[in-house]
């Protein structure tokens, strides 16, 4: 338009998938005024499958009901732009309820696991969403290897936003096994969620996740986690 702004229509909303609670808590309170500092006018959370079915939120779902709520929420606004941010840990690998590329990539390189499911997951709901559908609307994200990843950007940061300033060594020693907090693996024993456990066994992930979180901020986990750097900024590309 002339005098440079949009209509109402066309600006920016975001629409992000997540895997549960935490995630949920994580974008209402942390991205979400960053991202409307960018441009975005709309960005909220949902959670993926029927949480009021679940008697305990969260959980990753089988990928078709994903496919599911994802493509309703396309349809349900013609404009919107839509992620997710799920754990690459936790995506189911086999049987009807398999994320597209996911058992591929347990084999993949650590710089292509992510990039392979997300390349993936766009191709199925572009093929879901039919010809007319601009693949723009769609960014699809995976966490290496799950969120708790993103709270190894800063141990200093991780063990005083928790109130265990003790931990710090222990923190600091896991970090320093790893290259990026985002290359702490994804073995039933050795996922950042499962560390924690290992430290902390009465670990409140949905509390104290986003009280670490918080007293880490954004930028470090930016600075420290590449994978999720690039997915920030193509959205931010996107508000434009």
């Amino acid at each position: 338009m002339a005098d440079g702004l949009r209509r109402i229509d066309d600006m920016a909303r975001l629409l992000i998938h997540v895997e549960g609670q935490t995630e949920e808590d994580f974008v209402n309170e942390f991205l979400r005024d960053h991202l409307f500092g960018m441009g975005y006018v709309n960005v909220s959370a949902r959670i993926i499958g029927n949480a009021r079915q679940r008697q305990n939120r969260g959980g990753i779902r089988p990928w078709p009901s994903v496919r599911k709520d994802i493509v309703n929420h396309l349809r349900e606004d013609p404009t919107c732009i839509a992620t997710t941010m799920v754990d690459y840990y936790g995506l189911p690998r086999a049987g009807d309820g398999a994320w597209p590329a996911r058992s591929d990539a347990a084999v993949l390189n650590k710089e292509r696991k992510a990039s392979s499911v997300e390349a993936a997951l766009l191709s199925d709901i572009s093929v879901a969403m039919g010809n007319n559908f601009a693949p723009r609307r769609f960014v699809p994200f995976v966490l290496m290897h799950e969120f708790e990843a993103l709270l190894f950007s800063d141990c200093l940061a991780f063990s005083r936003g928790i109130g265990l300033p003790a931990l710090l060594p222990h923190l600091t020693a896991i970090r320093a096994q790893f290259p990026t907090p985002e290359d702490i693996n994804d073995s039933p024993e050795t996922a950042p969620s499962k560390r924690i456990l290992n430290l902390v066994p009465n670990y409140q992930k949905p509390l104290l996740g986003s009280l670490a979180a918080l007293e880490i901020g954004l930028e470090r986990m930016r600075e420290e986690c590449p994978h999720f750097n690039d997915w920030l900024l193509r959205l931010e590309a996107l508000a434009i």
